[in-house]
């Protein structure tokens, strides 16, 4: 412990020997308690500065015993809680904005933190530290997106053992039931995590020791139920997840953002491992592929309970495909090296599909081929993957014209030819426009040769986002209309409503309400009779930020005037946007509505697609009157419209 620590327990154990309770004994010194700091680095919590430490107060706290802080405002910084009665501390409390954030808890009465817990706008990690160093050891608790800023983080740190608590290990494969066949392979994969991260870091130029963690991506988590023979239990895997960081050139520097391939993660019970060490998509020419050890089709059904034996045959087409899969995303392959083993995965996978004894097993494998080249096309790894899509598009058109597969072949064929065109465009703007006019021709006639396919609603989405763009609003709504129309349950058709009734906001009034991001209830029926901008923002968006100066001036200008802001954080992370509105000023207030477990960004939040939100920053300018002025404001609109607002009604 450290001194101040000893002092404050003491303190406490003082006052619990006196006949008087213990909120009659004199309470430590602001200065003691604001000496505290939480046991790990990465927490962001509140302490005044110390010329203010005379506006704050330590009081008893009552239920349980401990000492409360409160700061200028009458906000809580800290509390130092005896919650088993004992006598002694076992929490240590930060707040931020009066909000927990982050607590050190002793659970083994030796006055010593031996787990750590973040909580509210931290996030939701649980670790335990069972030697007491500061280092966690194990979490119970750890969500997916927060598994990958661990990894990042361990990583460039050069931290072995962090980065070894956040892999799959053989007790965590023996509770979850996995077939011993799949688990060694996992644990193949998981092996010498530490070793693993260095040489990927030796030759990495998009990660280096100034790279930071910025976002998580990835489609919604995949469900293997038990009756699959994987598992003795249904499992949760995300298939191919990613992480997004920024690494400027030099401290200080504008950032550059980078992909890297997280892979399959798969949880355990609160807790999200990886099954491999994530792997910067960089100019070494990491790829990365479909798919992972536990999403890999099953080639033989068995109703038994028991998994049926794999043949040999069988057995040396997955291992060999397994190992395969290493080296395309090992980084340092050439282009050379890319298109063998491309070359090489394709025979595989055939002689995979030649296996299988069902249909739907064929065709698993085939949408497994196809996601690859789509990946592959898009990274700018394998061109040619978007030729080898178009030869599957024909073969399959020719054998079974009438297959679901055609429709879903001939989109992701569209795809990868767009990504190889725009990357051969280069920065030529005329071809890109020309390629750009062109993918959006395809698009139509896909959606009418194939309205009913799966993939038919994501154009129609694409084709009305694209057209809103280009400020073609009557094209716009023609197709955000078809697509509510034709598939009124997909997920895209609730944006695309979303994006018909932000379209016609102009002259209408607006309802807007939500929790806020520092506690409570943002409404603007609380903003009655005053002009009000609504800014749809997130921190990973450069331009957003750009704003922020000229925003905050034209606040401190005029709030006096009956001018107020209400942003609306689609971070899909809190703990990030909370250090941007820190770093920025924003003193206005803030909405913030998480995306849900089942979505990878924050424009996907329940407030940012009742608006149809496409794009970021999207700001909305409310006239005192509720009513709306301009759905698309643009700072330069705000300056010339709003001295005319201000003084309308006065």
């Amino acid at each position: 412990m450290t001194s101040h620590r000893v002092q404050l327990w003491r303190l406490l154990v003082a006052c619990s020997t006196l006949s008087s309770p213990i909120w009659a004994a004199d309470p430590p010194p602001v200065a003691t308690t604001m000496a505290f700091t939480p046991r790990q680095k990465d927490v962001e919590f509140e302490t005044p500065k110390q010329a203010e430490f005379a506006k704050c107060k330590v009081e008893v706290n009552k239920k349980p015993n401990g000492w409360v802080v409160t700061g200028p405002a009458g906000q809580v910084l800290r509390k130092f809680l005896d919650t088993d009665g004992d006598g002694k501390l076992d929490q240590w409390r930060y707040y931020n904005h009066g909000i927990e954030v982050y607590r050190d808890i002793d659970t083994n009465h030796n006055e010593k933190p031996d787990q750590y817990r973040w909580l509210n706008l931290g996030g939701s990690r649980w670790g335990v530290d069972a030697n007491e160093d500061g280092r966690i050891d194990q979490w119970k608790a750890l969500s997916a997106a927060e598994a990958t800023r661990e990894a990042i983080r361990a990583m460039i740190a050069g931290d072995d053992a962090a980065l070894l608590a956040l892999m799959i290990s053989d007790d965590d494969l023996k509770s979850l039931g996995i077939d011993a066949q799949v688990a060694t392979r996992l644990l193949e994969s998981a092996a010498e995590p530490g070793k693993k991260a260095k040489a990927i870091l030796a030759k990495s130029k998009s990660m280096t020791p100034l790279s930071r963690w910025t976002r998580f991506d990835a489609q919604m988590p995949n469900t293997i139920p038990v009756d699959e023979g994987k598992s003795n239990a249904d499992l949760q895997v995300y298939e191919s997840a990613m992480a997004i960081v920024e690494t400027p050139a030099k401290a200080g520097a504008e950032g550059k953002f980078n992909a890297v391939q997280i892979g399959e993660m798969i949880r355990v019970g609160e807790v999200w491992k990886l099954t491999q060490v994530p792997q910067p998509i960089d100019e070494t020419g990491t790829l990365t592929s479909a798919g992972g050890i536990l999403m890999e089709p099953l080639l033989a059904q068995n109703t038994s309970t028991t998994p049926a034996p794999v043949s040999p045959k069988v057995e040396k087409v997955l291992k060999d495909l397994a190992e395969l899969e290493a080296k395309l995303t090992s980084p340092g392959q050439t282009p050379a090296q890319i298109k063998s083993l491309m070359s090489r995965r394709s025979g595989l996978m055939k002689d995979a599909m030649d296996l299988a004894e069902s249909d739907d097993e064929r065709t698993s494998l085939m949408k497994q081929m196809i996601d690859g080249y789509v990946l592959a096309a898009q990274m700018g790894t394998y061109p040619e993957g978007a030729r080898e899509l178009k030869a599957i598009e024909a073969d399959v058109n020719k054998k079974s014209p009438k297959s679901p597969l055609l429709p879903y072949a001939t989109y992701r064929a569209l795809q990868a030819e767009y990504y190889v065109n725009l990357q051969e465009a280069g920065d030529k703007q005329e071809k890109q426009a020309d390629i750009q006019k062109g993918w959006l021709e395809s698009l139509g006639e896909f959606v009418n040769k194939y309205p009913d396919a799966d993939d038919a609603d994501d154009a129609m989405f694409t084709l009305g986002m694209q057209e809103e763009y280009q400020g073609r609003t009557k094209e716009a709504v023609e197709w955000y209309q078809r697509l509510v129309k034709a598939k009124p349950k997909s997920e895209v058709a609730s944006r695309a409503q979303g994006a018909l009734r932000r379209i016609n906001l102009n002259g209408q009034a607006i309802s807007l309400s939500g929790p806020g991001l520092a506690g409570g209830t943002v409404d603007l029926k609380s903003f009655k009779d005053k002009v009000v901008l609504i800014v749809f923002w997130a921190s990973e968006f450069k331009i957003c930020e750009d704003d922020v100066p000229q925003l905050r001036a034209l606040y401190q200008d005029n709030k006096s005037k009956g001018f107020e802001i209400i942003g609306v954080a689609l971070d899909y992370d809190k703990s990030t946007a909370l250090p941007f509105i820190q770093k920025n000023k924003m003193s206005w207030p803030q909405i913030y509505q998480p995306a849900g477990p089942n979505q990878a960004s924050g424009l996907n939040s329940p407030i940012a697609t009742s608006f149809g939100i496409i794009s970021l920053p999207t700001m909305i300018l409310v006239g005192k009157d509720g009513k709306v002025v301009s759905r698309s404001a643009t700072i330069t609109d705000i300056k010339s419209d709003l001295p005319d607002l201000l003084k309308k009604g006065q």
